[in-house]
């Protein structure tokens, strides 16, 4: 999925350790995403004191919605996209020649690095849509690399004290997901059976954030409902969850990310000069760096115009 946003924020990260436990909710905000007959999304990253949870950079959550999905060719570079879906069934095609229907249990990773352009298209007429869609910002030693993609339809569970998880990346609880990484990272989908009080064990060296998917769970001894993200920082070991009527949420982690890097649009860089590249190649010599997605006759999304600034790096809060 891009951000269609046709005036996209320049998000400047600069990684702070955030010391000792934190227990931060952090609200989202309603994201149309092309149209008249836009398709609404809920985004909780990036936030203006927390731009990245790991390397994780960009967390949308769509859905449940009756709604066409129609994203265009489109750029990405230095990142890496990661699509979930819960329900229904997305088309996915890509300048590398991927051609694939992405369905709820099966994961997408697609390796951006120097350059790629991919399509996504629901399938079917406004059908029922629900999932999520992250973006992994990559170190520099791949953020230039080669282009990649891979689909992942049989993915490792762990079961026990009333949770199963699905291991998207990373390792949880002794399995870990075979999709490729590039930096120490964690991504789980949790399910929460009614009844259940329960304890995770989590990498001390992470930080990590919760966002329920559907029910209330409670995590660290607050109620969380469907929307916001918990923030919980570094350094634990063990996060309790319970629910009284069953729930899901999204587990993710890692290493705090030790690159100062440049959000904007569907571009991650280490510089404006950088992403004010990509854009410049998207549109004037976008098949010698993008290539070509085939079945669209040409047809793609065009770059909005740069903000007529070079900020400075913005600083996350330490807690």
């Amino acid at each position: 999925m891009t951000n269609l946003d046709v005036r996209p924020d320049e998000t400047l990260c600069h990684p702070v350790l955030q010391r000792g436990r934190v227990h931060r909710v952090l609200e989202p905000r309603d994201v149309p995403l092309g149209g008249l007959r836009a398709m609404q999304v809920s985004r909780t990253l990036p936030q203006r004191d927390l731009p990245l949870v790991g390397a994780w950079c960009f967390l949308d959550r769509f859905g449940p919605d009756r709604t066409d999905m129609r994203v265009l060719p489109h750029p990405h570079t230095g990142l890496q996209t990661v699509t979930w879906p819960l329900t229904g069934e997305i088309h996915h095609r890509d300048s590398l020649g991927s051609d694939v229907v992405v369905r709820p249990g099966e994961l997408n990773i697609m390796t951006a690095g120097h350059g790629i352009a991919h399509s996504e298209m629901s399938l079917g007429d406004r059908p029922l849509l629900d999932g999520a869609q992250l973006w992994v910002a990559l170190p520099a030693s791949a953020a230039d690399g080669p282009a990649a993609f891979a689909q992942h339809r049989d993915l490792p569970r762990v079961t026990g004290d009333g949770l199963v998880a699905t291991v998207l990346v990373g390792e949880l609880g002794g399995a870990a997901s075979d999709a490729v990484v590039h930096t120490p990272l964690l991504g789980a989908d949790v399910e929460v059976a009614p009844g259940t009080t329960a304890q995770l064990r989590l990498r001390r060296d992470f930080e990590h954030a919760v966002l329920v998917l559907a029910g209330d769970v409670t995590v660290d001894g607050a109620v969380l409902p469907a929307g916001p993200l918990l923030y919980l920082g570094a350094g634990r070991d063990r996060l309790a969850v319970a629910s009284g009527a069953g729930g899901r949420f999204l587990l993710l982690g890692g290493e705090p990310f030790a690159d100062e890097i440049v959000m904007w649009w569907n571009f991650v860089g280490r510089s404006h000069e950088e992403v004010a590249r990509a854009r410049h190649d998207w549109e004037h010599a976008r098949e010698e760096r993008f290539g070509v997605v085939d079945g669209h006759d040409g047809a793609r999304i065009p770059a909005p115009e740069l903000p007529n600034v070079h900020l400075t790096p913005r600083r996350r809060r330490a807690d």
